[in-house]
């Protein structure tokens, strides 16, 4: 059955997923570079602007942010060569290995950090004080901080500008320097972007 290489992609996609999924602190959207990478440049079965416009799409509707998995994993199946082939004698069924992809993926990110998380809350939880967990807590801040700069250089990086990479740069750090030492909501800094990029800024 593997032979199929719809089943053998969302088979891929899925255990890729499941994997970064374990490490995947502060969100999904941690992960994004690796996922990129896999999915772009790697395998080839997304293209950069499908993949910057899942996480536009998703960041913009509302929900989580991690959204933008299963539209990576629609995006996937409809991409697929065999799936295509489909497109005219039965759409019905192209739409349905859509489905099925985007829900792969989306219980591949979910699943393994979710059970992690359930198990291991309440025993930590129960040793808060300890120095030990302390300062795995303080620990992981860094880590986090890293991870979410390295999603937002990619996806800077995906984006065709005018003016270059550096006028994104530079809002994408006065958003985190706003949200950081503000209490300016989120959708006012959305609207900035949307305003700056209106204008042509970036």
């Amino acid at each position: 059955m593997m032979d199929d290489p719809i089943l053998w992609q969302m088979w891929d996609v899925f255990w890729h997923l499941f994997m970064l999924s374990l490490v995947a602190i502060g969100g999904a959207i941690t992960v994004a570079p690796d996922i990129q990478r896999y999915l772009v440049f790697e395998t080839g079965w997304l293209t950069p602007m499908q993949f910057n416009n899942s996480i536009a799409l998703a960041q913009m509707a509302p929900g989580p942010n991690l959204m933008f998995i299963p539209l990576l994993g629609w995006q996937v199946a409809l991409n697929a060569p065999a799936v295509n082939a489909l497109g005219e004698a039965s759409p019905w069924l192209v739409w349905v290995i859509a489905v099925l992809s985007a829900f792969s993926a989306l219980l591949a990110i979910v699943l393994p950090s979710s059970l992690l998380t359930y198990h291991l809350a309440s025993w930590a939880h129960a040793r808060r004080s300890h120095i030990g967990i302390r300062a795995f807590k303080a620990g992981l801040t860094p880590i986090v901080i890293a991870l979410l700069a390295a999603a937002a250089w990619l996806i800077a990086q995906g984006i065709p500008t005018p003016n270059g990479l550096w006028p994104q740069v530079a809002l994408t750090t006065i958003a985190a320097v706003v949200v950081w030492r503000t209490r300016l909501h989120l959708l006012w800094l959305i609207a900035g972007g949307a305003l700056a990029g209106a204008l042509g800024w970036v």
